[in-house]
């Protein structure tokens, strides 16, 4: 793995907005919402479904490079490897509205399920857009189904349902048969990956390397370990063999989501480069594809893709995607031909190859400015909560001062099983909360619990990732139920007790992650339960704290850490389970003060 960057460690914070603001200076058709890092169609049709799309940075072109006509109306982008926040996501819809509805599509990590979730609910709740649907992809074939409680992954066979979703909104198909044809097409689709080492994310500690003589099957786009470690390391005919029977092979009751049996159904292929391998080799694998997939299981594809669609930064890697056309045709009820044509139809994305010039009004593209969204609820004198504005401060600063001593440990624990950013994002919103506390108008001033949760609640939603959704769900019910609640009485613990245990059965619909699952659900759920019944802050923490040290013996059920050999054992703790039980440590101490 090379770690040479141009730019520095100090500048990898900078990497996102250059790159997004040359992409849209070199293409007409395209704007951007600069503080939100929204790239939008500016030429966007509000007659016409909108189709948005996002994820982490570090995967380019996606997702930016596909906003256009004919694909994209917009992308949220996140930081690298880390979920665009809920807000950008609103945004991303504020700046492409549609009277049709429209369509959210991900690609089934945790974070951007919840994100992207919670963007739907609060944009049908607002009224910013009549209907929302969230579409996630679902290619990956590395985990077998006695493994995929946590969801299969989406990889690069997403694009090809982003452009078929993206064509029938530009050919004005309605809202629900444009959902149809995206499930169909994502349905259809398989993905498999492989790869020689992990990339490197800048400003980032290296991961270790991949030895030289292990090959990686079932790699995915985020530094993750792989399924499979295969060595000695396989000759290109062997790996590809092995690849084509995770995809095609009916007898593999785990992995065989989609069937090849009938030789009559057409098909599309796709290669895709991870970033890191050279258009040579690239070249030279796909023909080895093409080789097999004719002479091994009578496949032959009626067109072929390869290229850079969905990358991991400079990861020396590449997936193969295979999409059953016929199948996703016969389930969207459309004719197989309709369906190759809506695959084939021009489209002014950049990144998209072989897209045609698109005649542009450049008087459209002025004014890519956020658009404001207040969805905040005003709370008049009489319905609010207030306590000592110096024990609130001294509540809100210590959990955040406990959260950012934290970093560095788990920024460390999660460079093993996960993508390294947790520690980061729990400091930055940790130190954004701070700034908030220290400003000229400080959110603790007036001692109003509301004014401080609606200020931390921005904050939240500018962090992005799965811990950031998770948090920004639970403080979004939790300050509801506080509305909802007969008492004003902010010193009484019974107040906050019920609430939150009401707010932890609201997150509960948006994720599936439980007690034992090592997630930030192995605390969160045993505090709430704990604090509800006993009304003991202080007795809840230290079982908040026994819960956090037990993740370290727990088997990943959710996030990037399951998309691992079971092989893969490390004694350390889940780093979204600890920082919740740091802040509620720092808390606890900022109640005795």
């Amino acid at each position: 793995m090379s770690d040479k960057h141009y730019f520095p460690e100090t500048a990898a914070n900078q990497l996102v907005p250059r790159a997004l603001r040359a992409l849209v200076r070199g293409t007409p058709q395209l704007s951007l919402i600069d503080s939100e890092r929204v790239v939008y169609n500016n030429q966007h049709d509000p007659a016409r479904v909108a189709v948005i799309s996002g994820g982490g940075s570090g995967h380019e072109p996606a997702w930016a490079g596909y906003v256009g006509d004919g694909m994209l109306s917009g992308a949220a982008c996140g930081d690298i490897f880390a979920s665009p926040s809920t807000k950008q996501v609103l945004a991303a819809m504020a700046a492409t509205p549609s009277s049709e509805g429209t369509i959210l599509m991900i690609t089934n990590y945790t974070g951007d399920r919840l994100h992207f979730g919670l963007a739907a609910e609060r944009a049908k709740a607002s009224g910013l857009s009549p209907k929302v649907v969230v579409l996630p992809a679902t290619d990956d074939v590395s985990i077998p189904r006695s493994r995929i409680r946590v969801g299969r992954r989406g990889l690069a066979g997403h694009v090809l349902t982003l452009k078929a979703v993206g064509a029938a909104a530009q050919a004005n198909l309605s809202f629900e048969r444009c959902v149809d044809i995206g499930k169909a097409v994502n349905d259809s689709l398989v993905t498999i990956g492989s790869a020689l080492d992990h990339c490197h994310v800048p400003g980032r500690q290296a991961h270790e390397t991949i030895a030289k003589d292990v090959c990686v099957v079932g790699a995915g786009i985020h530094n993750e370990p792989g399924a499979e470690h295969i060595s000695p390391f396989p000759s290109v005919e062997s790996l590809i063999d092995h690849c084509l029977k995770r995809l095609c092979d009916p007898n593999d009751k785990e992995r065989a989501f989609v069937s090849f049996e009938n030789k009559d159904d057409q098909t599309i292929l796709l290669i895709n480069n991870y970033g890191g391998l050279s258009n040579l080799e690239l070249g030279a694998l796909t023909d080895e594809v093409l080789i097999q997939l004719e002479s091994s299981w009578k496949i032959s594809p009626v067109k072929i893709y390869c290229g850079t669609f969905e990358t991991s930064l400079n990861g020396p890697g590449f997936s193969i995607s295979l999409s059953n056309v016929t199948q996703a045709a016969h389930q969207a009820n459309i004719e197989v031909p309709e369906l190759l044509e809506l695959l084939s139809a021009p489209t002014a994305a950049p990144a998209w190859p072989n897209s045609p010039p698109s005649p542009i009004d450049l008087s459209k593209r002025s004014g890519a400015n956020a658009k404001e969204l207040d969805l905040q609820p005003s709370i008049s004198p009489e319905a609010d909560i207030k306590i000592d504005s110096a024990l609130l401060n001294a509540v809100l600063r210590c959990g955040c001062e406990a959260a950012i001593a934290a970093e560095p440990k788990l920024t460390e624990w999660d460079m093993v099983m996960g993508d390294g950013d947790c520690g980061e994002a729990v400091k930055g919103v940790s130190e954004a909360i701070i700034a908030l506390l220290d400003g000229s108008s400080s959110i603790a001033a007036d001692g109003s619990i509301f004014t401080a949760l609606f200020a931390i609640l921005q904050a939240v939603d500018d962090m992005g990732g799965t811990l950031g959704a998770i948090l920004g769900i639970l403080l979004s019910a939790f300050a509801s139920e506080l509305q909802k609640a007969s008492s004003r009485d902010g010193l009484s613990p019974a107040l906050y007790s019920t609430a939150l245990a009401a707010a932890v059965e609201s997150l509960k619909h948006y994720t599936a992650a439980r007690d034992g699952d090592r997630t930030v659900m192995d605390v969160l759920l045993p505090f709430a339960d704990a604090f509800a019944k006993s009304n003991d802050f202080s007795g809840a923490v230290k079982i908040a704290a026994g819960k956090a040290e037990a993740t370290r013996f727990l088997k990943p059920r959710f996030g990037r850490a399951t998309y691992v050999g079971e092989d893969k054992e490390q004694e350390l703790p889940d780093p979204g389970a600890w920082a919740m039980f740091e802040f509620l440590k720092g808390m606890e101490s900022g109640l005795k003060q």
